[in-house]
């Protein structure tokens, strides 16, 4: 089996060497040998396990999965030249990342939360040489998806990336707004649960706004409902929401 090895032992990489267990050799390089140990417990698996200062990563095939603001101290431990880097930082250029760590090819990958379920749409761009490979890799944990340049992945990192956090607010305030008239917590929790693993299945064969109006009839509770949301711009909100965590990853990557 092909060997892949991660540099950084957090929680993106545990979910992303969950998926790729049995199908890959997993080595995995931090700082601090107890937390390593700790990653190999929760893999579940024997692994490799180095530390960083002076790792070297000649013709080996990378995955970066560090804190965006640590890839310039990261690279000056390092030793030699990686055969392929697939970084998950978010925002982090592909300038940047050659720039402080030495690769033959690069190419960047927006996995999200999801990964940790096997579910995440992963959003890859960089050197087409590896298209292929990064989508075998990362089909580990969901769907992939190809993007062309940096500034998509960058706006789909604000979308896919970042939106677990989004519809996590949304199902928070919605179970909020049925306990406030008088359902119980822990039903409300269930029937939130339901409404979004349904609306998973239904997102994926019915436009938005086709589905949005087969259940707002005329007068009815779904349209009273909606018209609340309007009032409060929920729509422009979430618009502003991609804008403003758009901004952030370029920010990240400068």
């Amino acid at each position: 089996m092909q060997t892949i090895t991660f540099i950084g032992n957090g929680n993106m990489g545990l979910s992303i060497a969950v998926g790729l267990k049995g199908k890959y050799n997993i080595e995995v390089v931090g700082r601090d040998m107890e937390k390593l140990d700790a990653f190999e417990k929760q893999l579940g698996i024997k692994i490799e396990k180095y530390l960083l200062e002076h790792f070297d990563i000649t013709d080996k095939t990378i995955l970066l999965c560090v804190k965006p603001g640590n890839v310039e101290e990261v690279g000056k431990q390092l030793k030699g030249k990686a055969k392929v880097l697939f970084s998950v930082l978010a925002g982090t250029t592909i300038t940047k990342l050659k720039k402080h760590i030495k690769t033959k090819a690069t190419v960047r990958a927006m996995p999200n939360l999801a990964a940790t379920i096997g579910a995440s749409i992963t959003t890859l761009t960089g050197d087409h040489r590896f298209q292929k490979e990064a989508k075998v890799l990362f089909n580990a944990v969901g769907d992939t998806l190809w993007l062309e340049s940096e500034k998509e992945i960058d706006i789909a990192t604000a979308l896919a990336g970042s939106g677990p956090a989004y519809l996590a607010l949304i199902a928070e305030a919605l179970v909020d707004g049925a306990v406030k008239q008088g359902l119980k917590r822990e039903d409300a929790m269930t029937t939130m649960r339901g409404l979004f693993n349904g609306f998973g299945s239904l997102i994926q064969e019915i436009h938005p706004a086709l589905l949005k109006d087969s259940v707002m009839s005329p007068g009815g509770t779904t349209a009273s409902g909606y018209g609340a949301l309007e009032e409060g711009n929920v729509r422009a909100a979430c618009i502003d929401a991609i804008e403003a965590a758009y901004k952030k990853a370029k920010e990240l990557g400068d």
